[in-house]
């Protein structure tokens, strides 16, 4: 009897290793079969309950930032699929619980998280971007990596439905409305997050904008300033008060403490020593202003930084296996 007592912790172990390694390994045959396009997205993402992030770079190594995202979103959204568009993903690649790539395997463990290839041909298709997309040449764009991500969001929510956020975004607890938009300052709207049901009509009023008033040369057009003039004309620019939300017709305008209680002038807070003060009960999740950190600073292993603790809580598989190795 002692013996088996004994043995119980490590069949425990075993039973779990074996789980998690099941689930890893049946997530990259997955993706494996729709790089080969023997399905397609739609074959997967299930209507208005998906959280989607994307990768407009070819990079199929992703932030540590970038993964934590994911993860977090994940935890946060036990019930719900977490689809992880990477554009460097193609149909000759091939990825495995083996591979140098060590981001796609570890996402590739959590039973919520679908990574999935980013064909921009695919996602514009049968939307307003659709003409756009075929006219315009990335080669001659100043901005493409964000006006494409701009566009993204955009028609992956009107034909899917569900939540988007960007990957520098760490989730903190469930956002419960819906259909919303948030505040970046009490005059300005960002794109950073925004959540609205299947053929929305006003994301189809905002891809007409994207297409009409399209100026790739102008950083934000397409983005934060493309909700913020859609916002101020349809509806007027809402006034908030305190950390209280707001309506514009039939969805929500959340406060910007719900996203962005660090506004981007004090992005270097993130990186800063952690006050236990800083709660954010406010908030449902945290932007971290990569715009404005361009990789400079990052999450250390042991500097008690705001940024590392919220990795330690928010996103700990991502902070034992890649900060801190």
């Amino acid at each position: 009897m002692k013996l088996w007592i004994l043995c119980l912790p490590l069949f425990f172990l075993i039973f779990i290793c074996s789980a998690v390694y099941w689930m890893k390994t049946e997530s990259l045959r997955t993706l494996h079969r729709f790089l080969n396009r023997q399905f397609t997205a739609e074959d997967i993402i299930k209507s208005n309950t998906g959280i989607f992030f994307a990768e407009t770079t070819e990079k199929l190594e992703p932030s540590p930032l970038a993964v934590c995202a994911v993860e977090s979103a994940a935890r946060t959204y036990p019930n719900r699929s977490v689809y992880f568009f990477m554009k460097g993903l193609t149909k000759d690649l091939t990825v495995t619980e083996n591979s140098f790539y060590k981001a796609i395997p570890l996402l590739s463990s959590i039973a919520n998280v679908h990574i999935l290839p980013l064909d921009f041909e695919d996602v514009f298709k049968d939307t307003p971007l659709y003409p756009w997309y075929q006219k315009v040449n990335p080669a001659q764009e100043k901005f493409w990596t964000h006006v494409s991500s701009d566009g993204f969001r955009l028609a992956v929510l009107w034909k899917y439905g569900g939540i988007y956020m960007d990957t520098d975004m760490i989730s903190l607890r469930p956002i419960p409305e819906v259909d919303f938009l948030a505040l970046e300052t009490t005059k300005s709207c960002n794109n950073a997050a925004l959540g609205f049901q299947r053929h929305y009509q006003f994301l189809r009023d905002c891809m007409e904008d994207f297409v009409k008033n399209y100026r790739g040369e102008i950083w934000g057009q397409q983005g934060p300033k493309l909700l913020t003039r859609m916002v101020e004309r349809q509806y007027g620019m809402p006034v908030v008060k305190g950390t209280e939300d707001t309506t514009c017709g039939d969805f929500f305008i959340l406060n910007p403490q719900r996203f962005y209680p660090i506004p981007y002038p004090a992005w270097e807070r993130y990186f800063q020593v952690w006050n236990p003060s800083d709660t954010f009960k406010s908030s449902y999740a945290l932007h971290f202003w990569n715009i404005m950190n361009k990789g400079r600073k990052k999450v250390i292993a042991g500097s008690n930084s705001l940024a590392e603790n919220l990795f330690i809580k928010y996103c700990p598989y991502t902070y034992q296996f890649i900060v801190r190795h």
